[in-house]
């Protein structure tokens, strides 16, 4: 791993990601989280002043020492447990059916295999679990759609592996959840980046054996 993608990589993400516009989301899906919690994607722990006092214990998983690092220094004044855990999504060193919820904010873009991550998240909740997103994706407009498609494989290159063009709703309905809810809309900034898919989805269709994990 490179001195960027080390050190300055999650840096510049934490920055972008603490802006108003990108908090107004984070508002409206992770104070729904409840019981007993995965955060995917935990990074420097932004999404830690938007849980309620619903979540009994939350564990916040991300790759990125950097920005666990970070996280841990804004856990300390969290309203529940924190357990920050140092790994991808794609195996998750957690038992089948032990979450109530998982929060996903802003992170489906940029892991190497979503369908593999969302079937993980999947086996991990429980079977009335929930699965709270909030994630940039492909917009619906062709010009648009245009842009985005030509953009990706430059820019996932400079923003830690982030996809553009990610049909968010197909890829969560492809792994077997049931979307519940689904708002959709353009935030400010640029629009080949900034499409927006906001909600919740259910586990109950996506129930399969999984291997027990400790």
């Amino acid at each position: 791993m490179g001195v960027y993608a080390k050190w300055i990589l999650p840096r510049l993400i934490d920055l972008c990601m603490r802006t108003r516009e990108v908090g107004r989301f984070r508002a409206r899906v992770v104070p729904q989280a409840h019981g007993r919690v995965l955060e995917i994607g935990f990074g420097s722990g932004l999404n830690l002043p938007f849980y309620g006092e619903d979540v009994q214990q939350l564990y916040g998983l991300d790759p990125s020492a950097t920005l666990l690092a970070m996280g841990r220094e804004r856990a300390d004044g969290a309203g529940c447990p924190v357990t920050p855990i140092e790994c991808g999504a794609e195996e998750i060193p957690l038992e089948d059916g032990s979450m109530d919820a998982v929060v996903m904010t802003f992170t489906l873009c940029s892991v190497a295999d979503p369908l593999r991550v969302l079937r993980e998240i999947s086996r991990v909740l429980q079977p009335h679990g929930v699965l709270l997103f909030a994630e940039h994706g492909l917009a619906p407009e062709v010009q648009v759609q245009r842009w985005q498609h030509r953009l990706t494989p430059g820019w996932r290159h400079i923003a830690g592996g982030c996809h553009l063009d990610r049909k968010i709703d197909e890829l969560i309905g492809e792994a077997g959840f049931t979307i519940d809810e689904l708002v959709t809309e353009y935030a400010r900034g640029p629009r080949p980046m900034t499409y927006i898919y906001c909600g919740r989805a259910s586990r109950s269709s996506a129930s399969r054996p999984g291997t027990h994990r400790p």
